[in-house]
């Protein structure tokens, strides 16, 4: 199924329907990217474009639970432990040509920007609760202070950090 950026942002209430429509018109005749063109036409913010675009992709992304999953102990070294829980994310293990790498809805764009810079290969994200990122990061990433909870706060870890 199909999950249109321009339906999660009117579900979000940060567009109407008589905006997804001028966005369209205007997409097909500038081919720019649709969250691009709402933030010039009707001003939202590129936060709300990322988090619509993060819910866009949760609702076509594979839901796992990263403490039933086989992990590939290389692939632990690819992050260390303040990247993991900065970004909350966990990669898991090879699929192909990619990496498979876990993070939640909310850290979704973080992780994906911060995993295109920094892994030197091509990787996918996929989709868990943060109450089962957080116990997995425990078991595969411990780190002082931090807990399976931790996962709720804000960017982490390192936060004044840029990503």
């Amino acid at each position: 199924m199909t999950v249109r950026l321009g339906e999660v942002m009117v579900e979000q209430g940060l567009l109407t329907r008589d905006q997804v429509r001028c966005i369209l018109k205007e997409q097909q005749a500038l081919k720019r990217p649709f969250g691009e063109l709402a933030e010039r036409l009707f001003g939202v913010s590129e936060r709300d474009v990322e988090m619509a675009w993060a819910r866009q992709y949760a609702g076509i992304a594979e839901h796992i639970d990263p403490r039933d999953q086989p992990i590939e102990a290389e692939l632990l070294a690819l992050i260390d432990r303040r990247q993991a829980w900065q970004f909350r994310m966990l990669p898991l293990r090879r699929d192909g040509e990619e990496i498979m790498v876990a993070t939640m809805v909310e850290h979704l764009p973080r992780a994906l920007r911060f995993a295109i810079r920094h892994f030197n290969e091509p990787c996918y994200l996929v989709i868990c609760s943060p109450e089962a990122l957080g116990e997995a990061l425990m078991h595969n990433y411990p780190l002082n202070g931090m807990t399976a909870k931790s996962v709720f706060g804000g960017a982490g870890v390192g936060s004044d950090q840029t990503d």
